[in-house]
């Protein structure tokens, strides 16, 4: 006899059964009581198991996702688990999660584009979502001091966050149609030029070369239709400062007249005279040979091919930008224009979203957060650069627009140029009119739509 009555053993089973499921035996779960019985006890119970908060941490990557499941009290409910971002998987996700009843909270971090498919899915099946900024997640602590990085790890975690801050989780709202692919555009018209950037640089080295000078004789703003910058063209023609100084002056002018005809640029005979004396003068260190028009040509015809997208993309932006409500109020505004005016739509999204003028600074990362400890209080701070990156470069072009402007009636420039005077350095008084801007932005948009109808505010 091992002298354990055969109570006692099955109160402990009963305990380690408990202890198992992540509760405290006697203050976790109680047993119900009597008056629980028929269908009034019955929808006593359901409203119990509807009161139940769960929360899903789900880890996105590229193809598939990490799913976690946790309640209050550490409870796991679903060890994590991978999933697929294919539409039976997904679908699978779903049905999943709506067996387990209960409030169901799902959190998910904002990483590129990757969230987009479970969170849509998701979203439509009638679950609660919210996409959270993965600085949030990454500075949360999960209450341990080793340096754990597995997507398992982080599911779990991400769960433990939503359990933290479940009162103040922001739903995600899906954006308008419109001013997705506006952002996407706006987004592929940075990458096009920094492209466009890079092989004009390589370009002009090119040109240092074999015919130096040639870029600088043409004005930088003279383009055709289809975005091709004129001294690129006329370059591909004439790809040897001896393809020039193989005529006379006169000659010259008469083939580069030609040219400018068949090409439909403007022609202008001092232009051609000035081009004849830069080959003339100009001293080549690349052979005229086929390999050295064969690096040309490719070089040229690479460029064009990036203006022809940039010139397309920025048309497409135009166009997308001219369909949203605010899109006169924004284009009245000094410094903005046919690209920095889409840009900023694009960027800022519907102003309504922001509950303040703060908020829209904060977002572009611009403002200047307090730094105190103790007797210490910071009076010169840094911006935060928290937030887009791709705002704060659009605005910053805004701003330098304005002052090259320079309109003595422009509030924002009047600004910048009295913190000038000042002698504040070019950055602080840049970054400040930025900040301006954003407020004289916010008030300016939030007053013509203040009538419109709201999608919902985040």
């Amino acid at each position: 006899m091992c002298g354990h009555t055969p109570g006692k053993v099955a109160g402990r089973q009963e305990t380690v059964k408990a202890e198992m499921n992540g509760l405290t035996p006697g203050l976790d779960r109680s047993p119900p009581p009597r008056w629980m019985g028929g269908q009034g006890g019955q929808k006593e119970v359901r409203k119990m198991e509807a009161a139940v908060i769960t929360a899903v941490g789900i880890d996105v990557s590229k193809s598939k996702s990490t799913v976690a499941v946790r309640r209050p009290g550490g409870e796991i409910v679903l060890r994590p688990f991978d999933v697929r971002h294919t539409n039976s998987d997904l679908k699978k996700l779903a049905s999943t999660l709506k067996k387990l009843g209960g409030d169901i909270r799902i959190v998910m971090e904002h990483t590129s584009t990757y969230w987009r498919p479970i969170a849509l899915t998701l979203k439509e099946a009638g679950f609660f979502v919210s996409i959270v900024n993965a600085m949030l997640i990454h500075d949360f602590s999960d209450n341990t001091i080793r340096k754990l990085k597995t997507d398992r790890a982080d599911a779990l975690k991400i769960a433990n966050y939503a359990l933290t801050f479940l009162d103040t989780l922001p739903p995600f709202n899906n954006e308008e149609e419109t001013r997705l692919l506006l952002k996407m555009q706006s987004r592929a018209n940075e990458r096009i030029t920094a492209t466009a950037t890079a092989l004009r640089n390589g370009l002009i080295a090119l040109a240092d070369q074999i015919f130096p000078g040639v870029n600088i004789a043409f004005d930088p703003n003279t383009k055709n239709a289809n975005g091709h910058e004129k001294w690129v063209d006329f370059f591909l023609r004439y790809w040897h400062k001896d393809c020039v100084c193989q005529y006379s002056m006169e000659a010259f002018t008469e083939s580069y007249r030609g040219w400018c005809k068949r090409k439909n640029y403007k022609f202008r005979t001092d232009t051609a005279h000035q081009i004849y004396l830069l080959a003339q003068e100009g001293v080549a260190t690349l052979p005229k040979c086929e390999s050295t028009k064969m690096l040309i040509t490719q070089a040229c015809k690479s460029l064009n091919a990036v203006c022809e997208a940039k010139q397309s993309t920025q048309l497409e932006m135009q166009r997308l930008a001219a369909m949203l409500p605010e899109y006169e109020v924004v284009m009245q505004m000094e410094g903005a224009g046919p690209i920095t005016g889409p840009a900023l739509m694009a960027e800022i999204g519907d102003v309504r979203r922001f509950k303040n003028k703060k908020a829209l600074v904060a977002f572009a990362g611009i403002d200047a957060p307090p730094f105190q400890s103790g007797a210490f209080e910071s009076k010169s701070r840094h911006v935060s650069k928290r937030g887009s990156p791709h705002l704060r470069r659009t605005i910053f072009i805004v701003s330098n627009i304005i002052l090259t402007r320079s309109n003595p009636e422009n509030a924002v420039y009047c600004f910048m140029d009295k913190k000038r005077s000042e002698g504040k350095h070019y950055y602080v008084y840049t970054v400040a009119g930025s900040a301006k801007f954003l407020r004289v932005y916010y008030a300016r948009v939030t007053e013509f739509l203040r009538s419109q109808p709201s999608p919902g505010a985040c």
